[in-house]
């Protein structure tokens, strides 16, 4: 699971920072921008124009790569989460190994960039898949062989500020991940040491200047700052601004709200919870904003009954979504565990407690 957590956070910024890179639709303008306009469409959930980008974008370009790759981005978020037993799985594997296929049987040096990149992409839309499901076997193998690519990529910084989010990245979680998982600092010997200060503030450049990676690089910040720095505010910084640039953006607006609540702003955070956006039907966001909402009437309106309806309905319903939904399930037993010992039943709150800490990544967001 920990392992699962570092390759997500190593290789999610793999997953949208070719697009627009190839180099003919680089020289295509009208293309390019259609493309970029396609990227914040399934940002922010609006999946029926992503897919009128997608069919327009292939007509023009069938078989390059990044058609591949823009198909599979719209089929992950648009199913998210995408579990193994989704009806989606088969199609967004078989376009993302197109990609990858059609990268590696093109050997131009003078477009090693674009090609590498491409590559990298498909490569991390197919690891984040995997290890979002927990197949670690699937896994190994395949980062095992990234990891060279990756390497590589430090070397163009100089022509894409979309590059400092692999190296922002790298360089801070190659220190902080084993910093903060012990058992990990054996197999991080295995790779060049990375320097925290630095990968932060590339991470910031890649926020401010990245063609395309602006959104990314203030996701990993805000996450950084949440679960490694423990600045919630710094974070909540981020994630307001990923709200207010894609307001139906659903992971987005639960992060806000979470962010909110960690940092005490209780009415932002009822004002989401109750907004609109939040009856999507998505029953994997409703979950979560069950969860939120039971924090709300507890810390916000002590109604400790209510809220221990909502902690009961989310952790069930979230459950249903296996690994996905474990931190949030924690949030659950974390809030179960503190109405017990409000209640004077301190079984159960040992009990809630044990769980939310088996359950949780970063047990020091508990919400106590």
């Amino acid at each position: 699971m920990k392992f699962k957590i570092f390759i997500k956070c190593s290789i999610l910024l793999l997953c949208l920072s070719t697009i627009g890179l190839n180099a003919q639709m680089l020289k295509d303008t009208a293309s390019l921008n259609l493309l970029r306009k396609g990227i914040d469409y399934v940002y922010n959930f609006q999946f029926s124009d992503a897919n009128d980008v997608y069919r327009k974008i292939s007509h023009s370009y069938p078989e390059n790569q990044i058609v591949y790759l823009f198909k599979g981005m719209i089929t992950y978020w648009e199913n998210y989460p995408l579990v193994l037993t989704s009806s989606a799985r088969a199609s967004y594997e078989n376009d993302i190994r197109k990609c990858i296929e059609l990268c590696e049987k093109k050997n131009d040096a003078a477009n090693e960039a674009e090609i590498l990149l491409s590559d990298l992409c498909a490569r991390g839309l197919l690891l984040l898949f995997y290890a979002d499901n927990d197949l670690s076997m699937d896994v190994f193998p395949l980062a095992t062989s990234t990891y060279p690519y990756i390497r590589r990529s430090f070397n163009f910084t100089s022509v894409y500020s979309d590059f400092f989010f692999f190296t922002g990245l790298y360089n801070y979680y190659r220190d902080a991940y084993p910093e903060a998982h012990p058992i990990y600092k054996a197999l991080t010997f295995l790779f060049p040491k990375g320097e925290k200060a630095k990968g932060l503030k590339e991470l910031q450049i890649a926020a401010k200047n990245s063609i395309l990676l602006k959104a990314e690089a203030s996701s990993f910040l805000s996450g950084i700052c949440l679960s490694f720095e423990n600045n919630y505010k710094q974070a909540s910084y981020y994630s307001k601004s990923l709200h207010e640039l894609y307001p139906s953006n659903l992971e987005y607006t639960g992060e806000y709200v979470k962010n909110l609540l960690l940092i005490k702003q209780y009415d932002e955070a009822e004002r989401l919870i109750m907004s609109p956006v939040t009856n999507s039907g998505n029953k994997y966001f409703q979950a979560q904003i069950s969860i939120f909402n039971g924090i709300l009437q507890e810390k916000k309106y002590h109604n400790y009954k209510l809220a221990e309806e909502e902690y009961v309905n989310g952790a069930r319903n979230i459950s249903l979504f296996g690994d996905y939904g474990n931190e949030f399930a924690a949030y659950a037993y974390f809030g179960l565990s503190r109405i017990s010992d409000v209640n004077g039943d301190k079984q159960h709150k040992k009990t809630y407690r044990k769980i939310a800490l088996k359950l949780a990544e970063y047990k020091k967001i508990d919400f106590d």
